[in-house]
């Protein structure tokens, strides 16, 4: 099984959702550090952070979780 970092988050509605994928967008983008974003269920987002470059996680991956949690 690979390593990965994983979350799910649930809102109130799409447009939560899909606000908080273009905040963790922006923040990836600014991190140059990207998350696998799935928006499913119209109200659910899941993350996946790995760094596929290096092996399965980096530090980078715990320092982009952080900051997520934070917004």
């Amino acid at each position: 099984m690979k390593k990965r970092i994983a979350k799910d988050y649930k809102f109130k509605d799409f447009n939560e959702a899909l606000a908080f994928v273009n905040k963790v967008g922006h923040l990836s983008e600014e991190e140059g550090h990207h998350p696998d974003i799935n928006l499913h269920n119209w109200n659910k987002v899941t993350l996946t952070l790995t760094t596929h470059a290096i092996g399965p996680l980096s530090e980078n991956d715990f320092i982009l979780a952080a900051k997520i949690d934070a917004h």
